[in-house]
């Protein structure tokens, strides 16, 4: 079975969240937020075996924690190539927007791509990649058919949608993104990258 923990991180208030297959204790972490070490010690304290990062999109408020994890397990980051670009200045980005100086290496390149990989193993269990663009280019969702749960990053958020302003952003993409999401059974569990957890059936009702 599928088990999860949020760990609210950073300065935006990150949902990190540390899934495992409860038999294998085989273990990724989704969106680690910006603290690696501390995740780290979630993960030895679980008693854990972490197989990898998943990034459901490359804005650095999900990923300044993701090298450090890299660095500590030697395990490797999943995320779409569509959004290397954001990997490649997050040291500045942070910077930019928290207002005070942040020193984290910017990623060379992302082991997996998510763009081109539709289903990650986890023990007994498949998460299913759903592309879901529109934030950025390259979001994605990640979804458990199995536990009916959907971690939905910035894409969906419970009464919200991730914004679209940035010059990468698109409107119409994150739309079409959330009907597809919106299909899924009405019982899932959404569970976002900031904010409270909500189901499929509530963001359909708002949306559709």
């Amino acid at each position: 079975m599928l088990k999860y923990k949020i760990l609210v991180l950073g300065d935006l208030d990150t949902n990190c969240y540390l899934v495992w297959d409860e038999e294998s204790r085989d273990a990724f972490v989704i969106d680690p937020a910006d603290d690696g070490v501390y995740i780290s010690e979630e993960i030895n304290q679980n008693n854990l075996n972490l197989i990898g990062i998943l990034l459901t999109h490359g804005h650095f408020d999900h990923t300044l924690g993701a090298l450090d994890l890299k660095l500590i397990f030697d395990v490797p980051l999943y995320c779409s190539d569509l959004d290397f670009f954001l990997l490649g200045r997050q040291n500045k980005t942070a910077t930019h927007f928290l207002k005070h100086k942040v020193k984290v290496p910017d990623f060379k390149k992302v082991d997996v791509d998510l763009d081109k990989t539709n289903k990650i193993k986890l023990g007994s269990e498949v998460l299913e990649v759903i592309k879901s663009p529109g934030h950025t280019p390259g979001s994605v969702c990640f979804y458990s058919k199995q536990q009916k749960l959907l971690f939905s990053g910035d894409t969906l958020f419970a009464g919200l949608r991730g914004r679209t302003d940035f010059s990468y952003g698109s409107t119409e993409d994150i739309f079409k993104s959330i009907k597809k999401l919106v299909k899924l059974p009405e019982e899932t569990i959404v569970l976002s990258g900031h904010g409270e957890e909500t189901t499929i059936e509530k963001e359909a009702k708002r949306y559709f």
